[in-house]
């Protein structure tokens, strides 16, 4: 049987993280139900009055217009997150083989196979790094700084399936013929987050 408290988590799971409406939902949610409980109506039939948590969840996200981020903020975002990860794989990776190639009698040989070891480690790490981001917490590294966050265009969170599909350009060799896309759509959407029904925003919706 689902608790009121087990509703409350689902209809907050379908918000953003970092959105102060979190905390005034739940008190506002808690408050309804409360003053029903005390009015005699069953937990089930309360609940039930609510409708579905995703649908509510939706509509007090409607409440608050999403504010497209700009063209140049994304490109910056970008830019930060090819650094770190450029960064990472050349500390985490890039040195150690280096270092090792540099010992061995064939360092050159070795030397080429580092590198291109790197450039590969980089290419398919960045792509992980944005699904896993983007899914889990609505930003990477380079959105975060610059106060942006991934989205559905209801607001909620997006899911595993639509963080993979935001990538599939730069898997598939298309990158900058989707990044063309934004610069001509009304919500500065790339022509994969139009399939997927995402987009980038500022945080100045959650406020």
């Amino acid at each position: 049987m689902t608790t009121a408290d087990d509703y409350i988590n689902r209809v907050l799971d379908h918000l953003p993280s970092g959105t102060p409406l979190r905390a005034q939902i739940a008190m506002e949610l808690r408050g309804h139900i409360a003053e029903r409980l005390e009015n005699g109506q069953p937990v089930a039939d309360v609940l039930r009055q609510l409708g579905d948590p995703t649908a509510l969840a939706e509509s007090y996200l409607s409440a608050v217009p999403l504010v497209s981020a700009s063209f140049f903020q994304r490109g910056l975002a970008k830019l930060i997150d090819v650094v770190v990860v450029v960064l990472t794989v050349l500390v985490g990776l890039g040195v150690p083989v280096f270092l090792f190639a540099w010992r061995q009698e064939q360092w050159p040989f070795l030397y080429g196979f580092g590198m291109l070891a790197v450039i590969l480690a980089a290419s398919f790490g960045f792509g992980f790094y944005t699904i896993v981001a983007e899914h889990w917490l609505g930003f990477t590294v380079g959105k975060r700084v610059l106060g942006l966050r991934v989205v559905r265009e209801s607001g909620a969170p997006i899911g595993l399936g639509q963080s993979i599909v935001r990538q599939l350009p730069m898997f598939l060799q298309v990158y900058w013929i989707d990044v063309l896309f934004a610069l001509f759509t009304d919500k500065s959407q790339r022509a994969f987050e139009l399939l997927s029904k995402t987009r980038v925003v500022t945080e100045t919706r959650a406020t």
